[in-house]
């Protein structure tokens, strides 16, 4: 009997993880160290990990990284296998993870190109993704009135938008894309886009942005106690604005490719400095133990398999070895 195989690293373990959206597919202004093929519980994340490394003023640091949609963008947004994508970054040692995401944007202000650090998010997806990794008998109950974490996105709005003024090559340079903070973010189920009249009604809610990509991720992120911060791209106006045509997927896709030097360049700018922040401790404080008191069932009325499956992403917390095969 035995724990889970340990992962051999190149270099350093990562301890930064990065989820790469539509239009963000891999790193490729960074240095590739490794790709990991790792299994989980959870079945295989939706790409091998990258591991890749990043010159910063202070050496060179590892990041892992993972294609939401994989790299060929061949999965859905309903079938991203999200907790098998969280549970392999928290199995090999990632602490906080900043994921990118493609948005409509429900406001006048975001408009097409510019960039939004979210604060909340309000689920309308329908139930049809599994969003838990307690959904045997370890009930649990994580808190979730941040969806996001504070400290974390907090950190990265200042070394984004020094990335924003540093970059070369704005189309308009005179108009630069513009950062928003402390917005609301809309996750819909898709893979259609909105009516007109549910777009207005996710305004109604105070909806600011939308997407089809953050849930269960965020969720699955505060169970495995990561830091997790949502750093999103508007593409569009989603269909609420009467009068003009409602998104395509032509629209989204020419927004993304137009910036697409500067998303990998504001990944590459703030990664170094989230790192350090990680290291040091300074935005760990909410995640870490998050889910020592949300753990209601006794592990005595748990099976060794479940707790054994839930030792690769709580190890702290279930310590039970492989049981023997029957």
């Amino acid at each position: 009997m035995s724990g889970y195989p340990t992962i051999n690293f190149l270099k350093d373990a990562p301890i930064v993880g990065v989820i790469g959206g539509s239009g963000l597919y891999k790193l490729d202004n960074l240095t590739i160290e490794q790709t990991i093929d790792i299994d989980t519980p959870w079945g295989k994340p939706s790409s091998p990990i990258t591991i890749a490394s990043l010159e910063t003023p202070n050496g060179p640091v590892s990041v892992a990284f993972i294609s939401r949609h994989s790299s060929s963008h061949s999965i859905p947004p309903s079938s991203v296998p999200a907790r098998a994508n969280i549970a392999a970054l928290k199995h090999i040692g990632v602490k906080a993870i900043v994921a990118f995401s493609a948005v409509g944007s429900l406001r006048e202000e975001v408009r097409p190109g510019d960039l939004i650090v979210p604060n909340q998010i309000i689920d309308r997806t329908k139930g049809i993704r599994p969003s838990t990794f307690f959904d045997g008998s370890m009930v649990a109950h994580a808190m979730f009135g941040e969806p996001v974490d504070v400290q974390l996105s907090k950190f990265i709005l200042p070394h984004i938008q020094s990335a924003i003024d540093s970059f070369e090559n704005h189309i308009n340079p005179s108009d630069k894309p513009l950062l928003h903070n402390d917005k609301t973010l809309i996750v819909m189920e898709g893979p259609q886009f909105s009516t007109r009249a549910e777009s207005n009604m996710y305004r109604g809610f105070g909806g600011d942005i939308i997407n089809m990509s953050s849930i269960p991720e965020a969720k699955l992120a505060r169970e495995a106690e990561l830091s997790y911060a949502l750093v999103c791209t508007s593409t569009d106006y989603d269909a609420w604005r009467t009068g003009e045509a409602p998104v395509t997927v032509e629209e989204v896709m020419k927004t993304l490719h137009t910036n697409a030097a500067l998303s990998k360049h504001v990944t590459a700018s703030i990664l170094g400095a989230v790192h350090e922040a990680v290291a040091s401790g300074k935005v760990l404080t909410t995640a870490a133990g998050a889910m020592k008191y949300s753990l209601v069932t006794g592990q005595e009325h748990v099976s060794d398999e479940e707790k054994y499956k839930l030792r690769f992403i709580l190890p702290d917390y279930f310590t039970t070895e492989k049981p023997a095969a029957k």
